[in-house]
């Protein structure tokens, strides 16, 4: 082996060293040639319309994403690195009306903690590698970078059928980020782990989001429903969301790969205690104030207000119990439109004379058409119920 060959494998053995110091699980390389499978991939789901919804994913950012030297013009590498974020959750719900919230936002914003990470690493590689001037781009799912396509060629993970990244010591339960530079490290070898013939994630999404192994129609999948839409939740699709108010996790917690996964070590990511199995009805009574407040550095704050209080009528549509029933009738009086409209689908899933009496309470002052033709459909569904 040469003294420059000896001397870059040692710098990788630095970098993957100082990584897992700082608190990254998973560390590897891979070259900064295009993706050119996952950009086709990609492009031909905006064609199907699978990602509606979504102005800012347009063609001309899929393609940017594939080519990491659009991204950095003299990229020669792409450092590829995991960090997990899983938590087994033990607390038992309070009482019954309460939502879940996907584990990936129980804790702190990743997108802060990742890049305080990523920034120490670029500063070690700055100091210990002064032969060439050295050049980075960090990306920590936040902007024109196919995170998962760089994870899967690093050998970091394989992709599995719900589109997530596999690892065989953390499950999909990870945070995906990248550091393009132009040191010119010898890559990883690519995964030949697979999913097999297994297909749990498919059968038991309940929305049928994943059309095919490997492809999803994000205007199905819940993570999109009550995070990325900004709009009406389409009547169809409410009963199937359940009560998670922010992302889904269920195509995660079927995989078997994700079973007997050590927790993460990393403490901004532990769960906050409120965040766990959280009551529904104070959630009702946020402003943008204290909405701010209880959400401030935490990945819920995306949905904004509408969103949320949007996704908690839907949840407690879907538990149909009586003691919601006057929490959505002052929200249906008091609220935005597209608040008003789920909470009407609410009280009609719950039923009963008070369920009629407050729709039609709410019918006498309402302007919104819109809100108008949801409450007339709850009207007709609670008498159904009664």
């Amino acid at each position: 082996m040469s003294p420059q060959k000896t001397q870059m494998s040692k710098l990788k053995e630095q970098v993957v060293e100082k990584a897992k110091s700082i608190g990254f699980d998973l560390v590897k390389f891979t070259t900064a040639e295009p993706f050119t499978r996952d950009e086709k991939a990609a492009l031909d789901r905006i064609d199907m319309g699978f990602m509606d919804g979504l102005p800012w994913y347009t063609k001309e950012r899929v393609k940017k994403a594939n080519k990491p030297k659009l991204l950095m013009e003299n990229c020669e590498s792409i450092i590829s690195l995991g960090i997990s974020y899983y938590t087994p959750i033990t607390q038992k719900p309070q009482n019954l009306l309460t939502g879940k919230i996907s584990k990936y936002a129980l804790g702190s914003d990743y997108h802060k903690v990742i890049k305080k990470k990523l920034k120490l690493l670029v500063k070690f590689i700055s100091e210990i590698h002064s032969e060439q001037e050295i050049t980075t781009r960090i990306f920590v799912d936040d902007g024109p970078m196919n995170d998962r396509a760089a994870a899967e060629k690093s050998g970091l993970g394989w992709f599995g059928k719900n589109t997530n990244i596999l690892t065989s010591s953390h499950g999909s339960w990870i945070f995906l980020a990248q550091i393009l530079t132009n040191i010119k490290f010898d890559p990883d070898t690519v995964s030949k782990k697979t999913c097999g013939a297994c297909k749990i994630c498919i059968d038991d999404c309940p929305t049928n989001a994943i059309v095919a192994p490997y492809v999803i129609d994000n205007t199905k999948c819940i993570s999109f429903l009550t995070i990325e839409l900004k709009g009406v939740i389409p009547i169809k699709l409410r009963p199937l969301i359940g009560t998670w108010i922010f992302g889904c996790d269920i195509c995660q917690d079927v995989c078997p790969v994700n079973r007997k996964i050590q927790p993460s070590q990393t403490s901004e990511f532990q769960p906050r205690k409120d965040f766990i199995a959280p009551a529904l009805l104070p959630l009702l009574d946020l402003n943008e104030i204290s909405f701010n407040e209880l959400f401030n550095d935490h990945p819920i704050k995306r949905t904004k207000l509408t969103g949320l209080k949007r996704n908690v009528c839907v949840a407690l549509g879907n538990i149909k119990n009586p003691q919601a029933i006057e929490k959505l009738a002052k929200t249906l009086i008091e609220s935005d439109p597209i608040v008003k409209q789920h909470a009407a689908w609410a009280i009609g899933q719950i039923g009963g004379p008070l369920s009629l009496a407050k729709l039609q309470g709410a019918m006498k002052n309402e302007k919104n058409p819109d809100v108008i033709n949801e409450i007339k459909s709850a009207m007709i569904q609670t008498k159904m119920i009664n």
